[in-house]
């Protein structure tokens, strides 16, 4: 078959494909993640790349300026290899590096739940130290017999089974060292699997993995079994963003395109597994010795991950292929550890309410106390759980990718050189800015994008319904393609060497995503007619959340007004609650019975939500009286 070859620079990789290839496939061949918040479809103008030289087919410009498309500037998803290219990629068509939270940072200080594991330390995966009998001709029972039996004394009344790969290494590890043997054993769901026998009474590690797959990051911790300790810790972006940033257009894929499913699956399972690679690396341990795994997700995500097909949890009435997942192990997947190791996923309440949900209600504590919480995921879904030990109800609201920088013309996620601090000075319109890493500023991420909403409105550039004001005099405020527009940076301060702008329909989606997510809160409070002063405590949970400023979030009315201490930040409770049941057995159990038991609420059921969302187009609320401290 021929092939062409696409030359990438600066960064001097090629890629070799057939032609009718776009460049986005040729990039990702060639190890190159672009933005392509759309999956592809040349809607959100992302991909831009600059053809230098060779044959390529343009399907559509999109909105490119005709600038723009003179100097040979395509959309890489629009655009197909037709012989032998040379392309130039721009630094903010980049997808790079994430600021991905593994741990608390400063605005919003984490707080450890009252709820932790004590003497319900038990993990789903542990390590036995055994001398048996040697065989005889009298006492001549297989080897396999010989080792069940001496393994029921330590778990009676658990069936025990071995897998195949496991049972082919069985005769020579009991023998090697004269029947001193390290036995490995999972245990779920009432049995007991052997996955290791390994010979004598070595210090060989039992360690296990906390997977967080979510829809724009996945983080993973590395534990070991027998402490309960985290050795380390891990996260980056989910490189199913090359199809995608939210999970209705990888849905979209999955169904339309003929690889699609195989295509997301292996972008989620690379991820993993390079996130594993550097976590075994940095700490010296063999990827054989990881021996158990627990990976919480959204609905989606967990199909995409076990292959499950989500086509219908888009279409009316949004059922999912499964809400339990069956236990696998590790070679079905493709996961680089221990082929025999057992990989449980979290189960889901509904479509839109996952397993990560349910890890996040486990490690916040809601289903031990007395006293009713309130747990807020805020991102591209808005998911959220009320209750406490005797109930909960939960419902998901759509966002939209706002928060994650989807929709905004500068737009970004929380990377190098994105603004995540924003303050206008009242009396000069005069803008002072912070940025990840402290690197020259190339777009906005959503930390930024909200202190962004706060602060126009409290200078008085933009108005209750986000209309600028356009008498204010300054250069900062002007008028531009899609109507006025504020210059947050100019393009000799920039990365990227344009100015960096805000415009009014940014304005616009960043109100439709707080109104949402608030709208959500309010819908779930009526649906029990439970008053938001019976709520001892707000979690707020998730890596967005840990660059949220509380006030000025309470300020845009993205979340309630209520005293700040009654606010905590949990950090990313999803992978929290992943650790806790890997390390008991007990929570592993609960895990099931808060999935059956949890009400889901389904917004789109009746007209409650979309009346709050309405209320809620507007700085902070129609209805000032739910912002009393904003008000005065």
């Amino acid at each position: 078959m021929e092939r062409c070859s696409v030359l990438f620079f600066p960064d001097n990789v090629a890629a070799q494909v057939p032609p009718g290839t776009t460049l986005l496939r040729a990039a990702a061949l060639a190890g190159l993640e672009l933005k392509s918040g759309c999956g592809g479809k040349g809607t959100c103008g992302r991909c831009i790349v600059q053809v230098k030289q060779g044959r390529v087919r343009v399907a559509d410009t999109g909105n490119l300026p005709k600038r723009k498309v003179r100097e040979g500037y395509v959309l890489a998803c629009c655009t197909y290899v037709e012989g032998n290219t040379v392309v130039e990629v721009p630094g903010d068509s980049r997808l790079i590096e994430h600021q991905v939270l593994v741990d608390s940072k400063e605005v919003l200080p984490e707080t450890a739940p009252d709820v932790q594991l004590g003497d319900r330390l038990g993990p789903l995966c542990r390590q036995l130290q055994l001398q048996l009998d040697e065989p005889t001709l009298v006492e001549n029972a297989s080897d396999l017999s010989r080792l069940e039996a001496r393994l029921r004394k330590e778990v009676p009344g658990k069936e025990l089974s071995i897998s195949l790969g496991t049972l082919q290494k069985l005769a020579q590890a009991l023998r090697e060292e004269n029947w001193k043997v390290t036995v490995t054993l999972a245990e779920f769901d009432g049995r007991a699997e052997i996955v290791a026998v390994r010979p004598g009474h070595g210090q060989r590690q039992a360690l296990g993995l906390a997977v967080d797959i979510g829809t724009t990051t996945v983080v993973v911790y590395l534990i070991d079994l027998a402490t309960g300790v985290t050795m380390d810790m891990r996260g980056t972006y989910n490189k199913q963003s090359r199809y995608g940033d939210d999970v209705i257009t990888r849905m979209v894929y999955a169904t339309e395109e003929e690889s699609g499913l195989a295509d997301l699956h292996e972008a989620v399972l690379e991820t993993i597994n390079e996130l594993v690679a550097k976590l075994v690396a940095r700490n010296g341990v063999d990827p054989a010795d990881i021996l158990q795994v627990v990976v919480a997700g959204n609905t989606t995500m967990s199909h995409l991950f076990l292959g499950l097909h989500p086509r219908y949890i888009r279409l009316e009435p949004y059922i999912p292929t499964a809400s339990q997942f069956p236990p696998v192990r590790a070679r079905e997947v493709g996961l680089a550890i221990n082929p025999e190791a057992w990989v449980l996923t979290f189960p889901a309440v509904a479509s839109y309410v996952g397993g990560d949900i349910v890890a996040g209600t486990l490690y916040a504590g809601l289903t031990e106390s007395d006293e009713v919480g309130l747990l807020i995921d805020i991102g591209t879904n808005g998911e959220m759980v009320l209750g406490n030990r005797e109930w909960q109800v939960a419902c998901s609201c759509s966002a939209g990718p706002a928060f994650e920088g989807g929709g905004i013309t500068f737009g970004m996620r929380a990377m190098k050189g994105a603004i995540e601090r924003v303050e206008v000075d009242p009396d000069t319109l005069e803008v002072s800015l912070s940025t990840v890493q402290n690197a020259r500023p190339i777009g906005i991420c959503g930390s930024g994008l909200i202190d962004c909403l706060a602060t126009l409105r409290n200078a008085g550039i933009i108005d209750r319904a986000g209309k600028f004001q356009t008498d204010l005099n300054t250069p900062r405020l002007r008028h531009g393609e899609t109507g006025p527009e504020f210059v947050l940076a100019w393009g000799r301060e920039t990365e990227c060497g344009r100015d960096i702008i805000i415009t009014e329909p940014d304005v616009k989606n960043l109100l439709r995503a707080k109104g949402a997510v608030f709208a959500g809160i309010r819908t779930l409070l009526k649906a029990v007619d439970f008053d938001l002063d019976g709520v001892s405590r707000i979690y707020i949970a998730g890596g967005f959340g840990n660059y949220l400023n509380v006030r000025d979030s309470i300020n845009i009315g993205l979340l309630p007004d209520v005293p700040a201490e009654k606010y905590a930040f949990i950090g990313n409770s999803s992978v929290k609650g992943a650790r806790m049941a890997l390390l008991s057995a007990d929570t592993w159990r609960t895990a099931f019975e808060v999935a059956r038991s949890m009400t889901y609420l389904e917004l789109s059921a009746d007209n409650v939500f979309m009346e709050e969302f309405f209320s809620g187009l507007f700085l902070p609320h129609t209805d000032l009286s739910l912002f009393p401290s904003v008000r005065k």
